[in-house]
């Protein structure tokens, strides 16, 4: 096939078909209703390479939803949709959101002492710095409360680093004392109060939180999970139930809480902000937590790679469950890598003028190492690029009639355009790399 000089690139943007109309699917999930991804103009190639990705990463459930419809659903080994895994901290969002009901229905208030709840002596502070601490803090990871012993919840080993609210760092144990507070709050136990103020409501088929060591870690379902994910993208609210009425609080639980890390909200991590802090570190990053993503994400993030990511302007929910090399708390790399592949899933669509066979042969086609392009008749001084699905050009160099060999190993995988201009003329190629 032959293309013209005035090739024109017709990109079908996601954000053009997103709408803030969200189905909710039944209770017996073999009913949830499917979203073609042909109809986000995704293709088949593009989405298997993500998969091939996601497995390479150890994942063993990878969900996206469309305004609530299943767009994409795979499994992994010997993982399946009734399979169910650890949230590991991505279940600080939904402790997060209980803590917000817990305060509608007047249990507690957020600027509340720790120690009202928790009694007097569960740190090791001076009763006036203990005193400082409140659940606001807990919630907003500012306590102030030393992090060497990250998941140890006993007074000796919460000790003093710096005031209240003064510094900003991601601990586990003044997090997983929320579970104590609600409890203490409520006079319910931790599962009761999640399975009666939300779970029942999403019509979760799974989910229960688990003690293991200091930490009590939430396993469900992947799609139990999106579920969770679909209810804050509805801004907690569950076809037409409203789980959760505090407005005021909901926006500033997904919102920068405070300004010492704005990328953090009410234990949600937050894309789209000048800086962030990752897990694990004091230091302060410039840039957006994920660049790859749109900048309006909101994230429920666990160790090894437990995600549920949600953009509202885009109307996506993305889940992922799984293992990982990686040893961030947060893994907000790989979360970031899985949105840059989902950008890639798109189809390219160009106008074509099908006038005479292309003197243009590309194999093997998906590449992985080497990409040959034979040029079978003469088109004079040819040179080839090859253009990411930024349009941007990966790589470029001058053709001879036969065969030309391209090293590609060095490039990610996904879908490029390979661009051969001779005589004038303007050849496009569609190649794959895997």
């Amino acid at each position: 096939m032959k293309y013209s000089l005035t090739l024109a690139a017709l990109t079908l943007m996601l954000s053009s078909t997103f709408s803030q109309s969200y189905y909710f699917p039944p209770a017996d999930n073999d009913d949830w209703a499917h979203l073609s991804p042909d109809s986000l103009n995704w293709c088949a190639d593009s989405i298997q390479l993500l998969y091939d990705f996601l497995e390479e990463e150890q994942t063993k459930s990878f969900v996206v939803l469309k305004d609530g419809k299943i767009v994409l659903e795979e499994y992994f080994g010997t993982y399946e949709r009734d399979s169910l895994w650890f949230w590991f901290s991505a279940g600080k969002s939904l402790r997060s959101l209980l803590v917000g009901i817990a305060q509608e229905e007047g249990y507690l208030d957020i600027h509340d002492r720790t120690s009202d709840y928790l009694g007097e002596g569960w740190t090791s502070l001076p009763s006036e710095k203990e005193d400082s601490i409140t659940i606001w803090h807990q919630l907003t990871m500012t306590t102030g409360l030393d992090e060497d012993e990250f998941f140890c919840t006993d007074p000796e080993c919460l000790t003093y680093v710096a005031d209240a609210g003064t510094r900003w760092y991601y601990h586990n144990g003044p997090y997983s004392l929320l579970k104590e507070v609600l409890s203490e709050a409520t006079g319910q136990g931790i599962n009761v109060y999640t399975n009666s103020r939300v779970r029942n409501k999403i019509e979760m088929n799974s989910g229960f939180w688990l003690p293991v060591g200091y930490n009590t870690f939430f396993l469900s379902t992947a799609l139990d999970m999106a579920r969770f994910g679909l209810l804050i993208l509805n801004e907690g609210t569950w076809d037409g139930t409203a789980v959760i009425n505090d407005m005021e609080y909901f926006q500033q639980m997904i919102n920068s809480s405070q300004a010492l890390n704005p990328s953090y909200g009410y234990l949600w991590w937050l894309n789209g902000k000048d800086t962030y802090i990752p897990p694990s570190t004091s230091i302060s990053f410039p840039g957006p937590m994920a660049p790859a993503a749109p900048s309006d994400v909101i994230l429920a993030a666990g160790a090894q790679g437990q995600y549920i990511s949600i953009s509202p302007s885009e109307g996506l929910v993305i889940v992922r469950q799984g293992t990982s090399n990686d040893d961030d708390l947060a893994a907000v790399d790989l979360h970031n890598e899985i949105w840059e592949r989902l950008s890639q899933l798109e189809c390219t669509i160009s106008t074509i003028d099908e006038v005479e066979e292309t003197p243009i042969e590309v194999y093997p086609n998906p590449a992985n190492k080497l990409l040959n392009v034979n040029v079978t008749n003469n088109i004079g001084s040819a040179h080839m690029y090859l253009k990411d699905m930024g349009g941007r050009i990966v790589l470029s160099q001058g053709l001879m009639l036969g065969e030309n060999t391209i090293d590609v190993h060095s490039l990610s995988k996904g879908m490029y355009t390979l661009l051969v201009i001779g005589n004038q003329e303007e050849y496009v190629k569609r190649v794959v790399i895997k």
